[in-house]
């Protein structure tokens, strides 16, 4: 009965409401950035399928095999998008004015946030945990289809077979009922600028689906290694060559731990002796579980970003969500960095990013509740302060340069105007538009709205003008240097 009460006073209607705002932005964005996905995987793709001449029906299982990986990273993004966007078109409207003049508190709007960001990173942790294993066993299992067929298909008597790729092998005869070969000749040419000439009476060739790896077993024969200054000749009973199958992503398609369950990533890292091998499993289990809470984190972080945008204001927080964004991703990807080598804990280094920003969500949605900016003050300051006294060589620096190029006129001491202590008492410039002036010293000095001259600081400030910040720095230090050199004389 309680709870049928708690149901009937959620406002349904403003959550579903806020819910579809979010949601559009986020299916847009989600399919945006596949798309753009889909076009980098496709090129490689192409090539694999020209070269075995692939169906349309194989092609289409091969690709979707490659989803669930790029899900992963796309539904994250797709999702802290979605709440930014909707949330900026929300406060850009004044519809976050009315809902708070309603009596409506930012923490009564982040109910709906949190269950579609929920949402999204469930979906994300499905993909993580379960689809992408079952992906990479397929994708594994699909590609040795095809390589083999294509391998056994190419290998045929009295013909050079290039299917193995740098490998080329020629075959005098096939004994149709065992497969094996008579009279081999291979030339390897992998990671050689001369190719390695192998040449056995018999021979015969078999594949292991487990390592993805095709072995071609020669007896009875000599290996020819031809060099710059010296052949070397090796005679063997028996040689075997060993070429790995590849994928279109060009890269050799082993039993990865990406293909293993949640189980059989902490049975491995359990089995493991060496400590190395323990890590790459144990970040492994981490990083399916790390992904879809930092989906969750990022996600409201949208929030805070999304309400910056005011009416007739330019939003920046598609561009400071998207900064958020590579921002995580640089810290997951140095927190697991961390752990590779061993320098923190697993679980510390691969959980530390979600900790950060978790406190970061927290912190700027309880800032924006109380109509407060979402970087205080002080740490304002404190950036505009070092921003200036670390530009303020360059500026100097290039303003001087500036001056000698453009010859500025000396007084009579043979010193420019600008480096004159009399500057702050002839040609200040002001800006019409912006009602401010700036000294002969600014870097602002010569902009193309400062029309406006004025004989001295007082008469621009009599005018209604005030300094810009660089002058303001700039006269407080001229009047503090002209105090200090009043006391000394007195």
């Amino acid at each position: 009965m309680s709870a049928m009460k708690l149901f009937s006073k959620t406002p349904q209607l403003l959550y579903s409401y806020l819910a579809t705002e979010m949601l559009a932005p986020f299916f847009a964005s989600f399919i945006i950035m596949n798309c753009v996905f889909f076009l980098v995987k496709l090129i490689p793709f192409l090539n694999f399928v020209l070269d075995l001449n692939i169906g349309f029906g194989d092609f289409i299982r091969l690709f979707s095999y490659l989803f669930p990986n790029i899900f992963l990273y796309s539904l994250p993004m797709a999702a802290m998008m979605g709440v930014t966007i909707g949330f900026a078109r929300l406060s850009s409207d004044s519809e976050i004015l009315a809902l708070k003049a309603s009596g409506i508190s930012i923490y009564q709007i982040l109910p709906p946030v949190v269950i579609v960001a929920s949402m999204i990173a469930l979906l994300t942790s499905y993909f993580s945990i379960k689809l992408i294993p079952l992906s990479e066993v397929s994708m594994k299992q699909l590609t040795y289809q095809l390589l083999k067929e294509k391998i056994n298909e190419g290998v045929k008597e009295h013909v050079f077979t290039e299917a193995l790729g740098e490998v080329v092998v020629y075959i005098d005869k096939i004994d149709k009922t065992t497969g094996d070969w008579q009279n081999v000749w291979v030339s390897d040419t992998r990671g050689v600028d001369n190719p390695i000439i192998t040449m056995a009476s018999t021979g015969s060739m078999t594949s292991n689906i487990s390592n993805m790896m095709v072995s071609i077993m020669l007896r009875n024969g000599s290996l020819h290694r031809p060099g710059n200054e010296s052949a070397q000749i090796v005679e063997f009973e028996q040689y075997q060559i060993n070429i790995p199958l590849r994928p279109p992503t060009g890269k050799s398609t082993t039993l990865k731990k990406t293909a293993l369950s949640m189980k059989e990533l902490h049975e491995e890292a359990q089995l493991a002796k060496i400590d190395e091998n323990k890590r790459k499993y144990l970040i492994e289990a981490h990083k399916r579980l790390v992904l879809p809470v930092g989906c969750l984190i990022i996600s409201l972080i949208g929030l805070p970003l999304g309400l910056q945008a005011r009416p007739g204001k330019k939003a920046i927080g598609i561009q400071a969500g998207l900064a958020i964004f590579v921002l995580y991703y640089i810290f997951f990807t140095f927190g697991k960095t961390l752990a590779e080598e061993g320098v923190l804990p697993v679980s510390i280094a691969m959980w530390a990013p979600n900790t950060v920003f978790f406190v970061l969500a927290f912190f700027w949605i309880a800032r924006i509740s109380n109509e407060k900016p979402l970087i205080p003050k002080i740490i304002t300051l404190f950036l505009n302060k070092l921003w200036v006294k670390t530009t303020a060589p360059i500026t100097f620096l290039t303003t001087n340069i500036l001056n000698k190029l453009r010859r500025k006129p000396l007084d009579s001491n043979g010193t420019t105007l600008e480096n004159n202590p009399k500057m702050y008492k002839n040609a200040i410039k002001g800006n019409a538009k912006s009602r401010v002036f700036h000294v002969p010293f600014c870097e602002y000095y010569n902009c193309k709205n400062c029309t406006l001259f004025f004989k001295d600081i007082d008469t621009a400030i009599d005018a209604g003008f005030e300094p810009c910040r660089f002058c303001k720095d700039l006269i407080e230090e001229h009047q503090k240097q002209t105090a200090s050199d009043k006391g000394e004389l007195t």
